[in-house]
């Protein structure tokens, strides 16, 4: 068996003595401390793992762990904003299940709801292993925080800790096991507390019997539905904790009625995080592991086309082959190399499919095996393709999509903008032949000649969907589009940073000032419009006119249709930018640096759960607002300033910070505006003299309307799946226009009009189903919009939910040993030893999936058994230098097994594990490095 990283584990036991389980972090450890303290550990144990594997170097980072000193250990800095996207966004889920579901006692395993608490697990364990399996990694960090929670909770909220366990109850990660002798619902179970000292509060027989019990809540005074002789949850807010046997058993916090057990609760709640953790890595494997947890060797960076293959655009798809060629070999290997490419072609009526692949060679052939046709028409699906890729690009991504063509479905407006504003990407246009362009003569099939170009007014809608993202909508002819497509390379930088994003619709003279500190190198200066004209001042005051080609501050300048970029001379300090034209234009200034931030609105918890919880829609316009600003790529810099810019003039609204601890920060303003907004974030470094500056290029608005919805997040094929949705609104009523898409479109019903009156709500429900055909993890986006009577105002909800086909098979695959030669002797390194070993998943199983060595060298040589998928022969020979081997097996539906095997074995001797005894082993040792460390320490 691998070492399983002493020093990591120590680190988690040890370090958790002092802390406890609120949602915000404190004086005891919360919900997000736990969890994020797990995952750090689990990533630092993949990738310590892989690097043994690859005969590489590993070296801790100093304690306490950090994500971009994590992500620096695995040699992925350039990840560290995706893993520390990937951790928030965890917590945040994990937070949500105490907003969201603060009385259903199942996800807190209140009420001694043992089995159905498990249950809740295991279906979220089965459906996280699901979207890994199809590298739907959005939808598996969702669902992986949602069941984190109530397993951290049984530590604190059970009597498993008052029983004397010492490690995690390793069956609440499996179906179909005991997870220990449960109390009867008849059977007493505590006494009252003494003075309000609940030490010894549960019953002897209990205790001696070793029996599971949980403690009971009570939301109203004098009204219980505890059982006679129940334990109860305790604290100010259970009032069954007043009726007998009065107090508590929890152990949230140190001042919890069992508050004295805090710190094994937390610890335990730590090490079965890291139990689930594991489990799911051997499930995934490594690389897919630290991809679900947004680590990438290369870029971060999605790779993403959207493409018209249309027969007019038979010219620019060759462009498309051309770059896409050059932007592989390039990268291929280089730390800028894309973690996933995406293509999404469209025509019409039909787009798609999507292309999603990690391999940089199947990208490549299938981009060369684009071809152009069709196209009768003017206008194209190419809303529909946008749409398809932003439910499917990973978060923060950058698209290109190329068209000549006007839109057909521009009713999807409103939902791209949606998408947009939920994943934070950048849409770049790049338009050939509008116009505004140089016309030239296209063909719309081999015989007819036909000229074909986008009418100013339809180009429009393109660039205000780029100037939602922060994007460019480039307009050239084809053959400027090569050149013009390079700023795709420059994208490819996980280190490229905002300094500055503005546009003016329509044009008007105005200055901009953007910051450059000591960390920005390739200060790059993209801008889009007609007749523009500047004067740029750098921070010492020189300064040098768009017209001055001999001027010592830009150092390199292209211009291309309504397209130009300037590398800029690095100065630190601020700069200024002086813009001057009549028309519309688009400002947007970047650097590479590894401080950047990461946000999201976020909105408190009422009491008596104090927290917040992500919003999934437009926060209120007019009224108050917070956002969770995280910083990334410096374990030394702090946010001093956050402020909302409205992108049509210089208002700033500032907010109020507040440090979070672990580089985040809780930011409250007084008002969200109901126009369109950046965010910009200020701040400091310990290593620099100057304020850093970064903005976001994803353009944001209020809303005087309020979209809710809540559901199960699992779908399951073949059933109806509803979605129950309140609007309100804080404005005026009337009728409420409804739209309602979804990324997989499975069918659905829904109203499409719904009467609001002033000031009050009104409720719907989607009703949607998911073919009987479609596989576990698949992913489905679901956006509700909601237009107000007159059309000014829009909101929008989008939820993300998985398909999960029912499982009926909780076993792991078994080894049988068919046959072992060893020759060993004293001389190792001159004789060999080989074994022969049939993985067999039983009749009624899913398949053997996978079969890797877990420790070992050298290659595996596996088959199938002809005519059964459920059998797979494995052989292996090695040098007996290398006496052990540990063979994982994985089956279709994730369930893992070990199996161990010895040179000195023999055909009665050889050890086949479940997980559940593998993970025992793994913990045992982990117990046993902490015993030894504590010695040493002594």
């Amino acid at each position: 068996m691998k070492s399983p990283g002493l020093a990591v584990i120590c680190f988690v036991l040890l370090h958790a003595g002092a802390h406890g389980f609120g949602i915000l972090p404190g004086v005891s450890l919360s919900h997000q401390e736990i969890t994020e303290q797990a995952i750090l550990n689990a990533t630092l144990q993949t990738c310590r793992d892989l690097a043994q594997d690859e005969g590489s170097d590993f070296s801790f980072p100093t304690q306490p762990f950090t994500a971009g000193a994590v992500a620096a250990a695995c040699g992925a800095s350039q990840s560290s904003k995706t893993f520390r996207q990937a951790i928030t966004c965890i917590k945040l889920r994990t937070s949500r299940v105490d907003i969201r579901y603060p009385f259903q006692s199942s996800f807190h395993f209140d009420k001694e709801m043992f089995t159905e608490g498990r249950r809740i697990i295991t279906e979220g364990l089965t459906a996280v292993k699901a979207s890994n399996k199809k590298e739907n990694y959005e939808a598996a960090r969702e669902q992986l925080g949602e069941i984190l929670h109530p397993l951290q909770d049984f530590y604190s909220h059970s009597n498993w800790v008052e029983l004397g366990n010492t490690r995690p109850n390793s069956n609440l990660i499996r179906a179909g096991s005991s997870i220990g002798n449960t109390a009867d619902a008849s059977r007493a179970t505590c006494r009252s507390c003494d003075n309000d000292v609940c030490i010894n509060n549960i019953l002897e027989d209990i205790t001696a019997e070793q029996i599971l019990t949980s403690g009971y809540t009570g939301l109203f005074p004098f009204v219980s539905t505890k059982p006679k002789g129940k334990c109860s949850h305790g604290g100010a807010t259970d009032f069954s904790s007043k009726l007998e046997p009065t107090g508590g058993i929890n152990k949230d916090t140190f001042t919890s009625n069992h508050g004295f057990l805090h710190s094994q609760a937390a610890n335990l709640a730590i090490a079965a995080s890291s139990e689930l953790l594991e489990d799911i890595r051997l499930a995934a494997g490594d690389r897919t592991f630290l991809r679900m947890v947004g680590i990438f060797k290369g870029s971060s960076r999605a790779l993403c086309f959207v493409t018209d293959t249309t027969k007019s655009m038979s010219d620019d798809i060759e462009v498309v082959k051309t770059v896409t060629s050059s932007i592989i070999i390039s990268h291929l290997g280089a730390k800028n190399e894309p973690s996933v490419y995406i293509l999404v072609p469209f025509n019409d009526p039909g787009f798609g499919p999507l292309i999603k692949t990690t391999n940089a060679t199947v990208f490549k052939s299938t981009i060369n095996s684009l071809t152009a046709s069709g196209g009768g028409d003017d206008q194209e699906m190419s809303l529909s393709a946008l749409q398809l890729a932003l439910t499917s690009a990973p978060f923060n991504s950058e698209i290109f999509l190329f068209t000549d063509a006007p839109a057909k479905d521009k009713y999807l407006k409103n939902t791209v903008i949606a998408l947009i504003e939920r994943t934070q990407s950048v849409v770049n246009f790049m338009i050939t032949d509008s116009t505004a362009t140089n016309r030239r003569r296209k063909r719309s099939n081999a015989n007819q000649p036909q000229v074909r170009m986008i009418a100013d007014s339809d180009a429009q809608l393109y660039r205000e969907l780029a100037q939602a993202s922060g994007g460019q909508a480039i307009e050239v002819t084809t053959s400027e589009l090569q050149a013009a497509t390079a700023v795709i390379t420059q994208s490819m930088n996980s280190s490229l940073v905002t300094l500055l994003q503005a546009a003016r619709s329509p044009g008007t003279a105005d200055n901009f000032t953007f910051l450059v500190d000591e960390t920005v190198i390739n200060l790059i200066v993209y801008i889009t419009g007609r007749s523009v004209t500047f004067t740029l001042i750098s921070p010492t005051g020189a300064s040098q006119e768009s017209t001055d080609s001999a001027g010592s501050l830009i150092t390199a300048t292209q211009s291309l249709g309504n397209f130009i970029t300037l590398q800029l001379k690095n100065q630190v300090g601020q700069w200024e930018i002086r813009m001057m034209s009549t028309n519309p234009y688009t400002l947007r200034v970047m650097g590479q640096s590894p401080i950047d931030f990461l946000f999201h609105f976020v909105e408190p918890s009422q009491d008596p759960f104090i927290g917040f919880d992500a919003l999934d829609t437009r926060p209120r316009a007019g009224l108050s607002g917070s956002l969770l600003v995280s910083l990334t790529g410096s374990d030394s810099a702090t946010v001093t300033e956050v402020a909302l810019i409205v992108s049509s003039g210089s208002e700033e609204i500032k907010g109020v910070v507040v440090p979070q601890g672990s580089g985040n920060f809780l930011v409250q303003v007084d008002m969200i505006p109901s126009v369109e907004f950046v965010v910009r974030v200020k701040g400091s470094n310990q290593d620099s003299s100057n304020i850093f500056q970064r903005q976001s290029l994803t353009k944001f608005r209020g809303s005087n309307l309020k979209i809710t919805a809540d559901s199960d997040s699992i779908l399951i094929p073949g059933t109806p799946f509803s979605v129950p949705f309140t609007v309100m609104t804080n404005g005026t009523g009337g009728n409420l226009t409804l739209r309602v898409t979804n990324s997989r479109g499975f069918e659905s019903t829904s109203p499409t009009i719904l009467f609001l009156g002033s000031g009050n709500s009104t409720n719907g429900t989607v009703v949607m189903s998911a073919p009987l055909n479609t596989p576990s993890g698949t992913d489905v986006m679901l956006t509700i919009e909601a237009e107000s009577p007159e059309g000014s105002d829009t909101n929008y909800i989008v939820l993300l939910f998985s398909v999960l086909n029912k499982v009926t098979d909780f076993t792991p695959p078994q080894c049988q040993l068919l046959n072992i030669q060893s020759n060993c002797t004293e001389n190792c390194s001159l004789s060999t030893w080989e074994i022969s070993v049939r993985v067999t998943d039983g009749d009624a199983g899913t398949g053997v999936d996978r079969v890797s060595l877990r420790q070992g060298n050298r290659t595996l040589n596996t088959s199938l058994v002809a005519g059964n998928e459920n059998k797979v022969l494995v052989s292996y020979a090695v040098s007996c230098c290398l006496p052990d081997v540990e063979l994982l097996v994985v089956d279709g539906v994730g369930n893992v097994g070990s199996c161990i095997f010895n040179a000195r074995d023999t055909l009665s001797a050889a050890v086949s594990v479940s997980t559940n005894q593998y993970l025992f082993l793994y913990l045992t040792v982990l117990i046993l490095g902490l015993m030894l460390t504590e010695v040493r320490t002594d």
